[in-house]
């Protein structure tokens, strides 16, 4: 099997910025505001994946797309967020929240009483 050369991702990003455009009012996106939160490459069959976050000059929104690019083909998926770049990028190499983290959450509220804004308040104390 051949092995495919790499994909450079600069290439591809500037390419993307002639055709992104924001789902929520059209604008064309500033690369500026863009950045590349994971990418994946696979040599041998000429794919690649890449995870991006940008936010919209004219509207402020907010857009993670999934770009995978398999040979001359390019697909590309985008999902309206309200997570920032920086949020996009902690929260990459976490892991799921798993189903007992869920039922633990589900038990604790249907426990509680209290106040949700002191409750989920972070104090300098507790960091």
């Amino acid at each position: 099997m051949a092995i495919m050369k790499k994909y450079d991702f600069k290439k591809v990003m500037e390419w993307l910025g002639y055709i992104l455009k924001c789902p929520i009012c059209g604008y064309k996106y500033n690369m500026d505001q863009t950045q590349v939160i994971d990418s994946e490459q696979d040599d041998v069959f000429g794919e690649a994946k890449i995870l991006i976050h940008s936010d919209c000059n004219k509207c402020k929104s907010s857009v993670m797309f999934n770009i995978e690019i398999r040979g001359p083909e390019v697909f590309s998926v985008g999902m309206v967020t309200d997570l920032t770049g920086k949020d996009s990028s902690k929260f990459k190499n976490r892991n799921p929240i798993s189903a007992n983290e869920i039922i633990d959450l589900h038990k604790g509220l249907k426990k509680f009483k209290g106040d949700f804004v002191k409750a989920l308040t972070i104090t300098k104390n507790k960091q």
